[in-house]
């Protein structure tokens, strides 16, 4: 039978293990820093959490704005997390906010939430809350890992700077585009001038578009030649206007193909109106 005096021992040592505190992964308030990337496809805002890895804000070009935790190694932090809005120490009477809820598994290399999750995080740090992670560590106990507000204003300035100039489009949004007519039509709408307009702005920031192909269509009604002549026309009036932008011919490949190659079957007049079209496929070198 054991002793009253290693019982409460026991008791003692079973009281401060349910009790002990989560490991907290959190950088000093004299030492957070947020530095800036800023290019016009993207700008990044990276903030080191000491021991654990960094936290990322990025908004590209033509989309919204994304946050995501990065460890040092995957597994680092695991299982089912929680990710909040928690108030600094000062301000102890604010309650916590939840944002989302995660499963991470030990291959993640990236800890992403959704774009209102991403929001939400941006709004916190203008505000001066710190958004937090809740999950388990690498020996399953409970771990924390807390994004400073300290100094995220002076760094925000300069990120509004960034997103200022940020192209209107990303490579996946403008690398393919299609220019549609009316039927007999080749001239272009002021809509088809808009968007050869973007590709122009991206193109003359991009230095590894190498080729801009331009290839013509139509729909099948009608003679088949005059079908060809009639894509033709439509080809050469976008590398025309495109030349007038700026956008060296040597980079242009224009092409003609009549009705040969519809993207839709040819029976309707909405999948008629798809195929009467021009092509602009922008090339990259690696």
């Amino acid at each position: 039978m054991k002793s009253p005096i290693k019982v409460a021992l026991l008791v003692a040592v079973m009281l401060l293990s349910s009790t002990a505190p989560a490991a907290l992964y959190q950088v000093q308030i004299d030492q957070s820093q947020w530095q800036l990337q800023a290019s016009p496809f993207a700008c990044r805002l990276t903030h080191q959490v000491p021991e654990f890895g960094a936290a990322v804000l990025e908004q590209g070009a033509g989309e919204s704005v994304r946050f995501w935790l990065e460890p040092l190694q995957p597994g680092l932090v695991s299982g089912n997390a929680n990710f909040y809005i928690a108030a600094p120490a000062w301000r102890a009477n604010q309650t916590s906010q939840t944002v989302e809820s995660l499963k991470i598994d030990g291959a993640m290399r990236e800890l992403r939430l959704s774009e209102p999750g991403s929001a939400k995080v941006l709004a916190a740090l203008r505000s001066g809350l710190q958004p937090t992670l809740s999950a388990s560590d690498l020996s399953g106990s409970d771990a924390k890992v807390s994004v400073s507000a300290a100094n995220f204003g002076p760094a925000f300035l300069e990120y509004s700077e960034c997103l200022s100039q940020l192209l209107p489009v990303n490579f996946n949004q403008i690398a393919r585009t299609a220019i549609l007519y009316p039927p007999a039509q080749w001239e272009l709408s002021q809509a088809s001038r808009a968007r050869l307009d973007l590709v122009k702005t991206y193109v003359e920031t991009d230095p590894q578009i190498s080729k801009i192909y331009v290839d013509g269509h139509s729909d099948n009604q009608g003679r088949r030649l005059l079908n060809r002549d009639l894509s033709k026309r439509r080809a050469e009036e976008v590398t025309r206007y495109l030349v007038q932008l700026g956008i060296s011919e040597d980079m242009l490949v224009t092409r003609y193909h009549g009705e040969r190659y519809p993207v839709v079957p040819n029976d309707s007049a909405d999948n008629r109106t798809r195929n009467r079209r021009v092509t602009v496929r922008l090339e990259r070198t690696d």
